[in-house]
């Protein structure tokens, strides 16, 4: 508890002391502020987040500002440049001159800001983008820099205190060359969402507002739905808090009384036995809890409102940031004359997190993400939605023409994801009654689309129609714990059969790959395990790293090892740091191991073991990858791309071990797209290359390169 208070501390009790110690001096006068910043809530606009205090100098000068508009402002520094404010001859504000951003600046979510104080300039800094530069006459005095630096201080105004509520985490004073971005992506802060792709037993009334039968202990039903510990990219962390659900009226967010018969208004159902919620928390198991709910309290006893599911964490007190919503709903009782057949057993169409995940909570825009739900890579998250093929496409290989093309092997393997047709297909995607998007494309789905299913159905599969209907539904967790367990028992060709069966329930072949390569990977996984661990539960990083080499290199059927940058990617996928545990090396083990199959394919392997050109660049972050198409005057030129894996991707994630292509398209902006290995995987390596193929494409030109610090 102790430790949390420090790391997340309330923006009133903000105070930042400068040029005091050793790193003043390297710094030579320059510095940058870095910080995370939660706004829950402001009374009245403009306030300055930030002043200047200095016990000579009043009133306290504003360095960081929100204005009318809510654009956050930079204002120069006292003591450093010449347009800095003068107490002396105070002007208005709007004539100093600053930086500014300029959207407005987000509520109810992390941001990081960066303040960046230079002999010339000053930069400001949000989620790890200079948004803003202001070229300043620097008034540089040493001495009197320095003696004044020793008695100013920044710090939150005491005004705000009943004005401005937030919170500040990880906060930093850089004076050597330390890149800010790099304090962006180190220690990113938490926040409590819902995963509403596990919302089971929710019917949706017409009206499109969620619909739970409650009521009478023999009337009421158990709906189900996951709560998520996320950091600021919306990627798990693993930390065991215990969260407590509650009842809200939706208008007012008022806790909902007791009913007439003096019932808790929410219960948690374990082992078929009712908890009152608040007796029963649910503890986070790497960064996932599952609530089974049941709500006693009716819309129609409250005046016919509506409610809402709130998810805390008490222990750890009251902060914004570890609460979440559901989606507001209505309680009704289930009528005699209803048939229980009725009831929809639903997943929410909407695979993205809800609660205080923002949508722009990754440091890219829209039109870079590769899938439709908000991701930040480097973290797992939840299954994505897939476009059709041919509605949302950039590239001509798509068009009607290309129909022919891909016959001929000819056309281009890109899975299309462009941002302004992205959201319109995704809208002419039909639901199945369960809720899930129907994935299938022409090229892919075509099988299942054919095939009478009776045929299908009468070859006698050793796995259960159940289980089959369990993974159709399941989520990401679902189905990584349903494919180990029939691992186990299953031969190669029962998940193949199993692959076929989900892919005519599911409308969609995409999960075919990840199945089919389930026996090899657990066992595989096991034996590499087993041979380092000596049937304990951990192992220190330095001893596995050896045995993941050589299990790499063999699966990839490859000649190239693995460099330290690789096993250090790898690290931060498995989420540990000197030792190992068992969990972390199987989450590890469960991206690697689709990576290197794709490796071993004929149209893959020679790229990867190719060094000069050097076609893909290891294991390499989304950032690493946009860092690298950065020159020392801007972007690079238009086509230069890069190869990589997605390390958000992971078994049995349909795209996990795909590549994704980074490159600058021709407006200056860096786009990712995930290559299709459906089609990759379908056509001779003799007849055309993937390297082939790339440099078809129009958009691209010429190979980048990652700069390696050695």
């Amino acid at each position: 508890m102790s430790d949390f208070s420090e790391d997340y501390v309330p923006l009133r009790n903000l105070k930042v002391e400068l040029g005091r110690g050793d790193d003043w001096e390297e710094g030579d006068g320059c510095f940058a502020l870095c910080f995370w910043i939660y706004i829950d809530d402001c009374v009245s606009l403009p306030f300055s987040v930030l002043v200047q205090k200095h016990p000579d100098v009043t009133p306290d000068l504003p360095f960081l500002y929100l204005d009318d508009n809510k654009k956050m402002k930079l204002f120069p520094f006292l003591y450093m440049y010449k347009e800095a404010p003068n107490p002396d001859k105070p002007i208005p504000l709007t004539e100093v001159p600053c930086v500014s951003t300029g959207i407005e600046f987000p509520m109810k979510k992390w941001v990081h800001i960066g303040c960046e104080v230079s002999r010339d300039f000053m930069r400001l800094h949000v989620d790890g983008e200079i948004v803003g530069e202001n070229h300043l006459t620097c008034s540089f005095d040493k001495d009197l820099y320095e003696e004044g630096l020793k008695r100013i201080c920044l710090a939150c105004p005491d005004e705000n205190e009943d004005i401005l509520h937030g919170y500040v985490h990880g906060l930093d004073v850089l004076f050597r060359e330390t890149s800010i971005k790099s304090h962006y992506v180190q220690d990113p802060p938490l926040q409590l969402a819902i995963d509403n792709s596990t919302a089971l037993e929710i019917e949706e009334d017409s009206d499109g507002v969620w619909s739970i039968v409650g009521g009478k202990a023999s009337c009421r039903r158990i709906f189900s739905l996951d709560v998520v510990l996320l950091d600021a990219f919306g990627g798990p962390v693993n930390k065991e808090f215990e969260v407590v659900a509650s009842l809200l009226y939706a208008d007012n967010g008022v806790p909902v009384e007791n009913t007439n018969d003096a019932e808790p208004p929410v219960f948690v159902n374990c082992d078929g036995i009712e908890y009152a919620s608040h007796d029963r928390p649910c503890k986070l198991i790497n960064g996932r809890a599952s609530f089974k709910l049941k709500i006693s309290q009716l819309s129609s006893k409250c005046d016919n409102r509506l409610f809402q599911i709130m998810f805390d964490v008490p222990r750890l007190g009251k902060h914004p940031f570890l609460e979440t919503l559901s989606l507001p709903f209505r309680c009704v009782s289930r009528s005699k004359g209803t048939k229980t057949a009725s009831v929809t057993l639903r997943k929410s169409s909407s695979r993205s997190y809800y609660g205080n995940v923002c949508e722009s909570s990754s440091p890219d825009d829209g039109s870079m993400q590769l899938i439709t739900n908000t991701v930040r890579e480097a973290k797992p998250s939840p299954s994505s939605k897939r476009i059709k093929l041919g509605q949302d496409v950039p590239f001509v290989m798509f068009k009607e023409e290309a129909r022919q093309a891909n016959k001929a092997h000819h056309s281009r393997a890109w899975t299309a994801n462009q941002d302004n047709t992205h959201e319109t297909s995704v809208k002419r995607k039909t639901k199945d009654r369960c809720g899930t998007e129907n994935n299938s494309c022409p090229s892919d789905n075509s099988e299942a689309t054919n095939s009478d299913p009776r045929s299908m159905l009468s070859v006698s599969s050793p796995i259960s129609d159940l289980i089959i209907f369990k993974y159709c539904l399941g989520g990401p967790a679902e189905k990584y714990h349903l494919l180990k367990e029939v691992a186990i028992s299953a031969t190669e060709e029962q998940l193949a059969d199993f692959a076929k069966h989900v892919s005519l329930f599911s409308g969609c072949s995409h999960h075919r790959r990840q199945i089919k390569m389930t026996k090899r990977l657990v066992e595989e996984g096991i034996q590499a395990w087993t041979s380092v661990s000596a049937n304990n539960n951990h192992v220190l990083w330095e001893n596995l790293v050896f045995s993941i080499n050589e299990q790499f290199m063999k699966i990839a059927c490859s000649t190239r090892p693995l460099m330290d940058q690789d096993l250090e990617c790898l690290r931060r996928i498995a989420g540990c740091r000197d030792v190992v545990m068992q969990e972390d090396f199987e989450r590890m083990w469960s991206w690697l191991f689709p990576v290197a199959f794709t490796l071993s394919q004929s149209a893959v392997n020679a790229m990867w073991d190719s060094m000069s050109p050097l076609w893909i660049e290891g294991f390499i972050t989304k950032e690493e990858a946009e860092s690298a198409l950065q020159g020392p005057g801007g972007l690079q030129d238009p086509g230069t791309f890069l190869l990589r894996f997605p390390t958000s991707r992971s078994w049995p994630h349909p795209d996990a071990g795909n590549l994704v292509v980074t490159y600058v398209e021709s407006d200056y902006t860096i786009r990712h797209r995930l290559l299709s290995f459906d089609f990759i995987h379908s056509f001779p390596s003799k007849e055309a290359t993937l390297h082939d193929l790339l440099l078809q494409e129009p958009k691209l030109s010429q190979l980048g390169r990652v700069m390696r610090t050695e």
